[in-house]
């Protein structure tokens, strides 16, 4: 199982700025809020609450900004009313892009993403157009630390579920089915092992990679202002970064 990465598009970012930061903790803290309208304010009843501030928790976002975006939504009757989209098409090159929203502004949020697509020659499509071509999956990564052995990682992983196992420069991948990401989850960490991160992903089924700079530039910044949107929540792509 072990072996180079299958899935490098998932980017394995460290030192965010603080602006980043800042727009990350916007983001979960618009997932709390809809989670606690829909589910209560209550984790150990919540599951999906749990999820998200286990999240926010390996984002660095502080447990009093967690607290209070949960009460907040929970004493909230006027919280807006927020829908979760997702926009699929093609980026430079034929790249396909599957983009996690969730806005309270449909038309606000579907013309910033279409001009995102045109503005960097890509093309928003409609409904399914990429969707074959992603499995979802959990997925968990682990820094490469002292004491972290490999063989009896990937070995404790299995006997969780692990579907795959991969071994990068600083850190190991795992994959699970999305339904036992919780269930793997816990049982790592009470293994003793730090999860840098542990969530749902689109996995994609292919890859397309790209070799003229001016579709190189074009994917980037089209990922680049995706990301940057406070509508987007996630951003999902087969390009094949080198």
């Amino acid at each position: 199982m072990a072996g180079h990465s299958k899935w490098a598009n998932i980017k394995h970012r460290k030192g965010k700025t603080d602006a980043q930061k800042g727009k990350i903790f916007t983001k979960l803290g618009r997932e709390i809020a809809v989670c606690v309208k829909h589910g209560g304010p209550d984790p150990e009843v919540n599951a999906k609450l749990k999820d998200i501030i286990a999240k926010a928790k390996r984002n660095n976002m502080p447990n009093d900004s967690i607290e209070r975006s949960i009460k907040k939504a929970a004493g909230d009757t006027d919280i807006k009313d927020y829908e979760e989209i997702i926009y699929e098409g093609y980026g430079p090159g034929g790249v396909a892009f599957m983009v996690e929203a969730m806005t309270d502004n449909r038309n606000r949020t579907a013309g910033e993403v279409r001009h995102y697509f045109d503005k960097f020659g890509g093309n928003l499509g409609t409904t399914g157009c990429v969707a074959f071509l992603f499995e979802k999956k959990g997925h968990m990564i682990i820094e490469k630390k002292d004491g972290v052995e490999e063989e009896k990682l990937m070995m404790e992983a299995l006997e969780t579920g692990a579907e795959d196992f991969s071994v990068e420069d600083e850190f190991f991948e795992i994959l699970v089915s999305p339904e036992n990401l919780q269930k793997s989850t816990e049982e790592l960490e009470a293994k003793g092992y730090a999860l840098e991160s542990a969530e749902l992903t689109m996995i994609p089924v292919n890859y397309t990679k790209l070799t003229e700079k001016k579709q190189l530039d074009g994917i980037q910044k089209l990922i680049d202002a995706l990301e940057d949107n406070e509508d987007v929540q996630n951003v999902y792509h087969n390009w094949q970064e080198e």
